[in-house]
């Protein structure tokens, strides 16, 4: 039975990369996320006030810029793997949170305001939306994580991040306030950053930055990152009431098969991020789409959205059995290798 579920969900993943980019693509402009070149990449850019940082975190510019700082503060650890920072595994996080933006999944979905339309406030994230409340979660707190492991340094001021309009109390805004509501949230976010700070001590004194190991930062960014969307799923699941049904059982399959892409630890490159989203749905789905004959989606697209929704209803059947299983099969490099390769393989072949 194990080999079985193990094919299933081999199978089940196989489709949601695309075949590997040339990597000249690097520099075009479409591979960053809407706004890219417009965002702060130094935290003293933001506004300060009473001597503190102020970050909007319900507005987008400002949210992808903590995701670009963060890139930037951590671009000397990971030089080696690709030009231009492209090779920064936390490229999947702005990455996302750009697909988000670009299909309209940040506006208010209750139609109540014009947050984040065109033709109303476009660069305001809904704290009605789903998916804008969940990438809280991989934003801000890993943002604060970093600041509180000293990815920046000592800063002059303290951070103060800006409340939503409403929901206040499923948030947090500052390094004391997330560190004493969601303590375990930081303490894994901070730990994969005390990791690349530690990397950076050794090679001072060893000359060498063979001390950094890809797939432990893997392992550290993944088990912060599932640790995240843990938290924050059972906290905004009535949010999904705004949602049309098959926009609402995407949004749970995709929580879900983040743990098994977690298990591989799937390298989150620009490039490889690119590639993977190329097959996610590039609009809201509505009533009335039906797979896998979804119109206007490719059929690479229609077939992810098949296998994630498979995908969920067997480990939900089986009581979450087949995760453990998968993540037993990769619970060594070796074994991890393998997984990412035939999620890789099977799709390009």
């Amino acid at each position: 039975f194990g080999i079985h579920a193990l094919l299933v969900v081999t199978l089940t993943l196989s489709p949601v990369t695309a075949a590997a980019q040339n990597e000249n693509d690097v520099t075009g402009e479409d591979v960053y996320p809407p706004l890219w070149d417009l965002a702060h990449e130094n935290l003293l850019d933001f506004p300060v006030k009473d001597n503190k940082i102020v970050i909007n975190a319900w507005n987008y510019q400002d949210r992808l810029g903590v995701y670009k700082s963060l890139l930037k503060a951590s671009a000397k650890y990971f030089g080696g793997f690709g030009p231009q920072n492209s090779g920064n595994i936390l490229w999947g996080l702005p990455a996302q949170h750009g697909w988000q933006f670009r299909t309209g999944r940040l506006a208010d979905p209750s139609g109540v305001s014009s947050c984040g339309y065109e033709n109303g406030e476009l660069l305001c994230l809904s704290v009605r939306s789903w998916w804008s409340c969940m990438n809280y979660y991989l934003a801000i707190i890993p943002f604060l994580g970093a600041v509180e492991a000293g990815l920046f340094g000592q800063l002059p001021y303290e951070i103060e991040i800006l409340p939503p309009e409403e929901q206040k109390d499923d948030f947090c805004y500052s390094v004391n306030d997330c560190w004493s509501r969601m303590p375990k949230l930081m303490n894994d976010w901070k730990a994969f950053f005390e990791y690349l700070l530690s990397t950076q001590h050794k090679a001072v004194s060893s000359d060498s930055f063979s001390s950094f190991n890809l797939d432990h930062a893997l392992g550290l960014m993944w088990k912060a990152h599932t640790t995240s969307i843990a938290y924050a799923l059972p906290k905004f699941q009535d949010s999904l009431k705004y949602f049309s049904d098959p926009e609402a059982n995407f949004s749970e399959d995709w929580a879900d098969a983040v743990d098994f892409i977690a298990a591989t630890h799937f390298i989150t490159d620009l490039l490889t991020t690119n590639n993977f989203q190329a097959f996610l749905p590039q609009r809201m789905l509505v009533e009335g789409d039906v797979l896998p004959s979804i119109t206007d989606f490719s059929p690479g697209q229609n077939r992810v959205l098949v296998s994630l929704r498979a995908l969920h209803k067997a480990n939900k059947s089986t009581g979450g059995l087949l995760l453990k299983l998968w993540q037993k099969a990769m619970s060594t490099e070796a074994g991890r290798k393998i997984g990412r390769k035939l999620i890789e393989s099977v799709t390009s072949g």
